[in-house]
């Protein structure tokens, strides 16, 4: 057994050792490799080689010709870039682009309630302005603002897929300009506005706007040019003071101060985004136009600064529960049409086209104002039928001649619209008749002195013979001129303007302010000559300030931007004397009797005052003018295409909306007596002579000569 186990082992260490011995490699002498013989080459085909061939030298010409000329373009580029790199002035310069000037208008408490022109504000920086408006444009206009060299292919790629996407040309609609590209766009490209290139301002902006291919790559080249010669910040600073932002507000300080009435260094995130999203379209998303509008794009700017990270979660969160508001100087919007005349009269240095920043305080008071209005309002609301096209017009002044309301038409808190306080000639009617008896007055006559209303004819040279009537086709007998102003009487009035000669009326007329032409003809006397409200307003303050006349004016003082010391200083509207102290008062006497007593019964305010209706041809046009002891008030009413009132005569709704605008201005002020002379009532007369049943008591002197001298020694000594 043990034999047996001794030989089991060896076999297997023989059978390893076999192994080991099978694996070691045995040394071999180097065989002589064999040839192998090539395998034959197959043969291409000549018409693959030849076009193979072919495209390889196209593509060759192809790199040849496009590199070179790549280069050569990219040498041109860089000159071009370089030579406008050259023409570029520096940042600060660049900082106030507008086309004109602007102009501030204060109401007489100094406070703000109007601007006109292209409002600056001031040079703001990217660095002064509130953070959050800085964070607001980039985001909004340009989120690789900091990273690209001016130009962003990227971007303009995605402008024009969208463009054609959307059904336009590839340029139209999103432009994908970058913030430097933008600001090329606003600086024109360093081309200036010259009168000899283009004919009108209008046409060089449309030239700057010009979308063509080969605007944008001088845009492009104009941009690369201002991130060579700028840093992003001194770019970003010309952007935010030359970017239109809607109402008038050229660049960032001007638009917050506009909208807002705070800095821009002190916006809010809501504000900072409502201010971003007016870029895109600053007059269609003005909040000054449509405060939901505005207040929705900022929403929307929001959104894009939380998701670009300037805004937390937290902070959009609050800005989209606070959407900004107007301030309330913007909100208000006093005065649209007083803003309009104050513009339209002011001295050329002074125009907006000046280029100069002018602050104006006017004579405007904002609770007249706004007394104006809202008796307008009321009116029209509760006394003109629905669907009628009639419009008014109410002009408030002192005495002197200043202007402390005006309202141009029905609709208020407009602007830029046509003015019917200035702008509108109309037949006056009656409203004219209180120059006719000033005349007279002026003369001696008396309030008391009579004259007969009856039926009366005269023949008028070239024209036959003239036959008016009153307005109530009856006639009163003799009465006093007093009694005929207060009934408005027609007949007596041609009379008496016949009689003291109707020369003299047209002067009186005119020298109390009345500018418009006055007809030569006897129906003078009952207003068919045209004024305006404002002309008529202003003559009846000469009639209560004693009997000087008065330009009516709005500017209290106007400067320019920053100077103290003013260009104009106004400290009044008198002007010379037209009739004596004692006349105009008479004549107060007899316009305080058409309130208190006769046509003008529905302007009466609880206080004294006078006044005279006016309802022209066909009733036309109907007028109340009067004035208490503090303020006259002038209001017209008619239609525009000078149809004809139904039922409206001055004494009807005219007077009412008088009553009521002056109701209002007065609420608060203590009752004042009007400056009046009560006359002597004469003795009654035993016997009336037969021969006056035609004329006034008092005839006009039959010697001019005489009458000149008289009325030159009134002057000078009084009555």
């Amino acid at each position: 057994m043990s034999d047996s186990r001794k030989g089991k082992n060896r076999l297997v260490a023989d059978r390893r050792y076999s192994a080991a011995k099978a694996k070691k490699p045995q040394s071999r002498k180097p065989q002589p490799q064999k040839r192998r013989r090539a395998a034959p080459r197959r043969r291409r085909n000549p018409i693959v080689a030849l076009v193979s061939g072919l495209v390889r030298m196209v593509l060759r010409v192809i790199w040849l010709v496009t590199s070179r000329v790549a280069l050569v373009a990219g040498i041109l580029v860089a000159a071009w870039v370089g030579y406008t790199y050259t023409t570029l002035p520096a940042a600060e310069t660049l900082l106030d682009g507008r086309a004109k000037g602007s102009v501030t208008l204060y109401d007489r408490n100094g406070d703000v309630y109007a601007w006109r022109g292209d409002q600056f504000g001031g040079v703001v920086t990217a660095e002064s302005v509130s953070r959050h408006l800085k964070h607001a444009v980039i985001a909004t206009e340009d989120k690789r603002f900091y990273w690209h060299l001016g130009v962003s292919p990227r971007g303009i790629a995605s402008a024009i897929r969208i463009n054609l996407r959307e059904g336009r040309g590839p340029l139209q609609g999103h432009g994908g300009s970058t913030i430097t590209q933008q600001t090329a766009k606003l600086l024109c490209l360093g081309v200036t506005y010259d009168k000899s290139v283009w004919e009108t301002e209008a046409d060089y902006i449309d030239d700057c706007r010009e979308t063509s291919i080969a605007r944008k790559a001088r845009e492009a080249i104009y941009a690369l040019a201002m991130e060579a010669k700028y840093s992003k910040d001194e770019i970003l600073s010309i952007y935010l003071n030359r970017a239109y932002m809607g109402g008038g507000a050229y660049g960032a300080e001007a638009a917050s101060q506009r909208y807002f009435s705070k800095p821009a260094a002190l916006v809010e995130p809501s504000e900072a985004a409502m201010l971003a999203g007016l870029l895109t379209a600053p007059s269609v998303l003005a909040p000054t136009n449509d405060l939901a509008r505005s207040q929705n794009r900022a929403e929307v700017v929001i959104g894009l600064m939380e998701e670009q990270g300037y805004l937390t979660s937290a902070e959009a969160k609050s800005a989209r529960a606070n959407p900004a508001t107007l301030s309330q100087a913007a909100e208000r919007r006093d005065g649209g049409y007083f803003a309009d005349w104050i513009m339209d009269t002011l001295p050329p240095f002074a125009d907006v086209s000046s280029r100069e920043d002018v602050e104006i305080t006017t004579t405007l008071d904002p609770r007249l104002q706004n007394a104006a209005e809202a008796a307008m309002n009321k009116i029209f609301e509760e006394k003109v039928r629905e669907g009628s096209d009639a419009q008014a017009a109410i002009v408030v002044m002192s005495s002197d001649g200043a202007v402390r309301a005006m309202v141009g038409g029905r609709k208020t808190g407009v602007s830029g619209v046509f003015n019917r306080a200035t702008q509108a000639k109309r037949q006056t009617g009656s409203a004219f008749k209180p120059f006719v008896y000033a005349t007279a007055l002026e003369l001696g006559y008396s309030p008391y002195d009579t004259v007969v209303d009856e039926p009366f004819c005269m023949n008028i040279p070239g024209s036959g013979e003239w036959c008016p009537k009153n307005y109530s086709r009856d006639y009163a007998g003799r009465m006093t001129l007093a009694e005929a102003l207060k009934q408005s009487r027609n007949i007596p009035a041609i009379k008496i303007s016949e009689s003291v000669g109707r020369d003299l009326v047209r002067q009186v007329a005119s020298d109390f302010g009345i500018d418009s032409r006055l007809i030569d003809t006897p129906s003078l006397a009952l207003g068919v000559s045209e004024a305006s409200l404002l002309e008529m307003t202003g003559a009846y303050a000469g009639i209560l300030n004693g009997g000087s006349s008065v330009k009516p004016y709005g500017v209290s003082q106007l400067r320019y931007q920053g100077d103290d010391e003013a260009l104009l200083d106004s400290q009044g509207g008198i002007g010379e004397r037209v009739i004596q102290k004692e006349a105009a008062q008479q004549l107060v006497f007899m316009m305080e009797k058409v309130i208190s007593e006769g046509t003008g019964g529905r302007a009466q305010i609880g206080r004294p005052a006078a006044g005279k209706t006016g309802t022209s041809n066909e009733q036309r046009d109907a007028w109340f003018v009067g004035f208490s002891a503090d303020y006259v008030a002038g209001v017209w009413m008619g239609y525009d295409d000078n149809t004809p009132l139904t039922g409206v005569t001055g004494g009807g709704l005219p007077a009412e909306i008088w009553q009521e605008t002056m109701a209002r201005v007065h609420e608060g002020l203590p009752v004042r007596e009007l400056p009046m002379t009560v006359p002597d009532r004469p003795e009654p007369q035993v016997q009336q002579q037969p021969q006056r049943q035609q004329q006034p008591q008092r005839q006009r002197p039959q010697d001019p000569v005489g009458a000149v001298i008289n009325q030159v020694l009134r002057d000078l000594f009084g009555n």
